[in-house]
C-alpha cells in the first residue's frame, strides 16, 4: 500500500503532554498545538495549573478539544489522577509527550558538590516522573491496541558534563528500556534531543554573549538557534502512525550539533 499523508494525522487521537503550561513560549505548549492541529484531544498538564489552563483554553479557541490538569509528575497519585482525567473526558490516552523537566530552576552545581537533596528531586521529576506517567498510561494503551510515548531529552547529555545532563542520559535509557519491553503490546518510545531551542527557558539559559553559546557558534554545523515549533515535526512522525516502525530512537532536532552516524 502506497505511503499517503494521512499517516501524519492523529484524527481520534488523544494526548497528553506534560511541562506544557509553565511558560508563555515553551516547548511543552508548541508539542500541545502541533498535536492539536494534527488532530488529537489534548490534556494540557502542568505543575502551573493556571498555566496549564490557559494553553488549553487557546487550544480549544481554534476550535480542537483540550482540557487542563495540574500535576507533580514526582507523585504517583497526582499523575495517576491526570491520566485519570484523559480517561473520564476523552475515553483513553494513545500518546504520552514525557516533557516536563527541571532545567530552568537549576543552579547547576558541579555533581561533586551537590546536596543529596537536590540530586534526588532532580532525578525524581525528570527521569522517575516520566516512568511513573509511562505507567500510569499503560493500561489505557493497552486496552486501546497500543500507543506511543515520546520523552523529552537534550544534546546536553551527549556526553552529559552535568547533573542536569546525567538526568537526561539515564532518560535515554529509560527510553530504550521501555522500547525493548513494550514493542510487541505495539507501544513505541522514542525520545526528542532538542537543541538551543529559544523558549523563554532556553533564552536565560543560553545567553549570546555566554562561554555556552560562544562553543556552539564553532561547533554546530547548521543553525545555532531554533524556535520550539521546529521541533513539532519530529514529534507528529513519533506520535503518528508515519513512525510507527520506530521505537528506541532518540531524535536529535539541533540544527547538527551532536553529530551520532
Amino acid at each position: 500500500m502506497a505511503f499517503t499523508l494521512d499517516k501524519f494525522s492523529l484524527t481520534g487521537k488523544v494526548a497528553i503532554v506534560t511541562g506544557a503550561g509553565g511558560r508563555g513560549n515553551s516547548i511543552g505548549r508548541a508539542y500541545a498545538f502541533g498535536l492539536a492541529n494534527a488532530g488529537a484531544a489534548v490534556l494540557v498538564a502542568d505543575l502551573n495549573g493556571e498555566g496549564a489552563q490557559r494553553v488549553a483554553d487557546e487550544i480549544a479557541a481554534t476550535g480542537a478539544r483540550a482540557i487542563a490538569a495540574q500535576v507533580d509528575i514526582a507523585d504517583r497519585a497526582s499523575v495517576d489522577a491526570m491520566v485519570q482525567a484523559a480517561v473520564d473526558a476523552f475515553g483513553g490516552v494513545d500518546i504520552l509527550v514525557n516533557n516536563a523537566a527541571m532545567m530552568a530552576e537549576l543552579n547547576f552545581e558541579p555533581a561533586s558538590q551537590i546536596t543529596l537533596d537536590a540530586w534526588n528531586r532532580i532525578m525524581a521529576v525528570n527521569v522517575t516522573g516520566a516512568l511513573n506517567c509511562s505507567q500510569a498510561v499503560l493500561p489505557s494503551m493497552t486496552q486501546r491496541g497500543g500507543g506511543r510515548i515520546v520523552n523529552a531529552l537534550s544534546g546536553g547529555a551527549y556526553p552529559p558534563q552535568t547533573v542536569y545532563g546525567i538526568s537526561k542520559i539515564a532518560l535515554a535509557g529509560l527510553t530504550t528500556t521501555l522500547a525493548s519491553e513494550l514493542g510487541r503490546a505495539n507501544i513505541t518510545v522514542n525520545a526528542i534531543a532538542p537543541g538551543n531551542t529559544m523558549s523563554d527557558a532556553g533564552k536565560g539559559l543560553t545567553p549570546k554573549d555566554g562561554p555556552f553559546r560562544q562553543k556552539m557558534d564553532l561547533n554546530v554545523v547548521m543553525r545555532v538557534e531554533g524556535q520550539p515549533d521546529e521541533l513539532v515535526g519530529a514529534l507528529i512522525l513519533l506520535a503518528s502512525d508515519a513512525g510507527s516502525w520506530m521505537t528506541g530512537q532518540v531524535l536529535h532536532v539541533d540544527g547538527g550539533w551532536i553529530l551520532r552516524p
